[in-house]
């Protein structure tokens, strides 16, 4: 950045209305016409202008007469705002024989920044580090303020470089619409898409990636609509046809071509391997314990020791985001990263089986070999073998990490079983993560690797003091609002995420709203229930927060004890919460968490929300201890369908 000896650099702003600052002292650069000068300059990189150009820049063909002075004046007094220690002649806005030229290091203008953080999400894309990418570029779409060289908008010298600026900008959001697609998150990545075709309605890129979204989300006939709209504009405004790319892309999605549409789908899980630090990330709150205890795993490895641990949380807590730090730590340390996953992300906390992760560990550590059963004696004992040879052999020490364990085929679970055996100490981490450390489908292997002396991870909710850091990090900490966000989070890492990356007064409150990436979660879990216990889940959600287990079967008139298996599938799917020691209540019950239980009333429509509350509203009528107020309630939202009083 710019910086003198005496003082602290400085940095210049472009993406917005134009700003300069010295370390965090923003410098008043006085009217618009000096921040128009300034823009002239900056986008010269360095380059001389004319004294003449400058007078056109600033008054087009319409110069005062005075022109030339005030022009001189102007730089003046930018030369003392940008360069206020200079002794004697400036060395960052200089006059020279050809003209006025402005001398700034690359590196202080927020272009720049922007430009070179792309080129790093392509090439973390490139090589599958998938949320390194995600956070490379939200900071980089941060850097906008509003529109590039606001403060120039209707001068001719600005169009080429705000153009040029915007194009970038499309290029961002369509490299946002791509990540988001292959972390399955298509809701909002058919969002991105289609606002991105809706403003450069001509750029092709952008509708190929609408039809990508469509496709992925099962809805391949929009996805050949929006084909066919595109085609017919560029033939209206152009005369011309669809790029072969998009042609074929489109008759991929007619044949439904698998082999074509392969990177149209949400990421595959697949091994990779990991040999340079990926992106830095924003500060992990509330897991320090367990990150200096994988630290830990890291140097008795780098030791050689061959270290196990176990990695456990629900979906959300924060277990891809642990072995992401890991992951980048290990590769700062020389190690080979190499990574596994038992399933295949289709969508928001929603996976499938994926490849088999004996043939993806195999092919990764150049062992390559078909999965056989495990069952079958020495073929068994072959890929054991193998196994060992492979993690023991290599050059450097070796972190793997197994993600996604619980979607593992049992073969493969017996094949690691036998691998905490078989594996001598070596310069190896074996890291295991899954939803459930208590899982039946998992105790052999886990009870195998409590006899081996392994490292225990499970991630707890975050705490209220965790959010208030985490909020600290989003430029605010109030311990109330802190309080409320931890609440309706449930201290969950990836729903306090998603609420932070809304206006600070949609998070909580009157006006709060759920998430996109947290509704489309719910609503995955959700399809997955019965159709018993999504209809005890609408007049719970009505009721409120506390489940009145009692009311709930007056209403479907049945005895209470038989709604029990109906609240364990719905507490399985993480929809419901039981409480044995709540703080508010002096008996422990079942919790609707705030943002699944919003989700669910949105499902109502308001004829049946109507009827939902009438049910309620006649069921608590015959109560003689009923609570006026909570009555009231369900008959005021009842009507026109209430019960008589």
């Amino acid at each position: 950045m710019n910086s003198t000896d005496e003082g602290p650099s400085t940095s210049y702003r472009l993406l917005g209305p134009v700003q300069a600052q010295q370390g965090d002292a923003p410098l008043d650069l006085g009217p618009r016409q000096r921040k128009v000068l300034l823009i002239r300059l900056l986008i010269e990189d360095g380059r001389p202008v004319p004294v003449s150009e400058l007078c056109r820049s600033l008054w087009h063909d319409d110069q005062p007469s005075g022109a030339l002075s005030s022009v001189r004046a102007h730089i003046s007094r930018l030369r003392s705002a940008l360069d206020p220690a200079r002794r004697g002649r400036s060395s960052v806005l200089v006059a020279e024989p050809a003209g006025y030229a402005l001398n700034v290091p690359r590196d202080a203008l927020d272009t720049t920044t922007f430009e070179d953080s792309l080129h790093r999400v392509r090439g973390a894309l490139k090589h599958g580090q998938i949320l390194g990418a995600q956070r490379e570029l939200d900071a980089a779409l941060g850097l906008w303020r509003g529109e590039a060289l606001g403060d120039a908008a209707g001068h001719a010298f600005a169009v080429r470089e705000r153009e040029r600026l915007n194009a970038a900008h499309q290029d961002a959001k369509e490299l946002q619409a791509t990540i988001l697609l292959r972390q399955g998150d298509l809701e909002r990545a058919i969002e991105v898409a289609e606002k991105l075709a809706l403003s450069a309605p001509l750029r092709e890129a952008s509708w190929a990636l609408v039809m990508r979204a469509l496709y992925a989300a099962g809805r391949s006939v929009e996805a050949l609509g929006r084909y066919e709209r595109f085609r017919g504009m560029l033939a209206r405004e152009l005369g011309l046809e669809p790029s072969p790319a998009l042609s074929k892309l489109q008759t991929a999605i007619l044949r439904h071509d698998t082999d074509l549409l392969d990177d149209v789908l949400p990421a595959r899980a697949a091994a990779t391997v990991l040999t340079s630090p990926a992106i830095a990330a924003t500060p992990l709150v509330g897991r320090a314990e367990e990150t200096a205890q994988l630290a830990a795993v890291l140097s008795g490895a780098a030791a050689g020791r061959t270290e196990w641990a176990v990695l456990s949380g629900e979906p959300g807590s924060g277990k891809t985001r642990l072995l992401e730090e890991m992951a980048d730590k290990a590769a700062a340390e020389g190690f080979t990263v190499v990574r596994v996953a038992g399933a295949e992300t289709v969508g928001p906390h929603r996976k499938v089986p994926g490849g088999h992760p004996a043939t993806q560990l195999l092919g990764v550590l150049g062992q390559n070999g078909e999965p056989r059963s495990e069952g079958s004696g020495a073929a068994g004992g072959d890929r054991l073998e193998r196994l060992v040879h492979g993690l023991t052999r290599t050059p450097t020490p070796t972190l793997c990490v197994l993600d996604d364990l619980d979607w593992a085929p049992q073969d493969f679970h017996s094949l690691l079983r036998r691998l905490v055996g078989a594996l001598p100490d070596a310069h190896v981490a074996m890291v295991c993560a899954m939803r459930n450390a208590d899982d039946p489908s998992a105790s052999g292997l886990l009870s195998a690797l409590a006899r081996r002396g392994t490292t225990w991870l499970p991630l707890e909710p975050l705490t209220v003091a965790d959010v208030t850091e985490l909020l600290a990090a989003h430029g605010g900490a109030r311990t109330e609002e802190a309080a409320l966000l931890h609440r309706r989070a449930a201290g969950n890492p990836f729903n306090l995420g998603e609420l932070l990356k809304l206006p600070p007064e949609r998070r909580t409150g009157p006006l709060a709203r759920v998430p996109t990436a947290v509704r489309g979660a719910v609503h995955a879990r959700l399809a997955e229930l019965s159709d018993q216990v999504r209809e005890l889940l609408k007049y719970a959600a009505a009721d409120g927060e506390w489940l009145d287990v009692g009311l709930l079967a007056g209403i479907h008139s049945v005895p209470p004890d038989a709604l029990l298996p109906l609240l364990d599938e719905a507490v399985a799917a993480r929809l419901l919460v039981w409480e044995p020691d709540p703080d508010e209540r002096p008996v422990g019950g079942y919790r609707f968490p705030e943002l699944p239980r919003e989700v669910v009333l949105r499902t109502l429509t308001p004829s049946s929300r109507q009827l939902v509350h009438s049910a309620l509203a006649r069921e608590l009528a015959d109560r003689r201890d009923v609570d006026p107020a909570r009555l009231a309630r369900h008959l005021r939202v009842a009507r026109p369908v209430a019960p008589a009083a």
